[in-house]
């Protein structure tokens, strides 16, 4: 067997547009987990936002979610609040800070990011790209091309995700 893999591993990108204080959004942290577990760091998944008008937190989600990403912690700040939507619908922002508290990061930099809206740009730029190829609700997975809604059913997208994910790596390697 020669050794003629890249010097980088082969990639395949799924952007998935989220919402933090979505249902549908939690129930698909299961096939996430599972498509990191099967594919590792051969696929990068990428966290788009896409803040729903009707929940009226999801904006400062979005925010604190690109916090966490600036710390180092996006995913798992975002499994955190997912998992506790109830509390985040009641509790609002001040939710946020306290999941990022518990998680060690620096939540006096999450309460300031909250007031001085550093992060509003890429929120609104990953809103302004979702709404420009499609997309309508959350969860919407992209790759390669490829728009899945997922907001109505999650059945059968994790097999779709796979299909397009193995195809493209076989390519890559070639």
């Amino acid at each position: 067997m020669s050794d003629s893999s890249p010097a980088h591993p082969a990639v395949a990108v799924l952007d998935v547009w989220c919402e933090l204080q979505c249902a549908d959004c939690r129930s698909a942290l299961v096939d996430l987990r599972a498509l990191r577990a099967r594919y590792g760091d051969r696929l990068e998944l990428r966290l788009r936002h896409f803040p729903l008008e009707k929940h009226k937190h999801a904006f400062a989600a979005a925010q604190a979610a690109e916090e966490a990403a600036e710390q180092g912690h996006a995913w798992q700040y975002v499994e955190a609040v997912l998992g506790r939507v109830e509390e985040l619908n009641r509790k609002g922002e001040p939710f946020l800070v306290e999941v990022a508290r518990e998680l060690g990061l620096d939540a006096e930099e999450f309460d300031t990011a909250l007031i001085d809206g550093r992060h509003i740009l890429i929120v609104d730029a990953d809103q302004a790209e979702g709404k420009a190829i499609g997309v309508t609700g959350t969860p919407t997975y992209v790759i390669d091309g490829e728009r899945l809604d997922g907001g109505k059913s999650q059945e059968g997208l994790r097999e779709r995700i796979e299909e397009i994910v193995d195809r493209l790596l076989a390519g890559q390697r070639a």
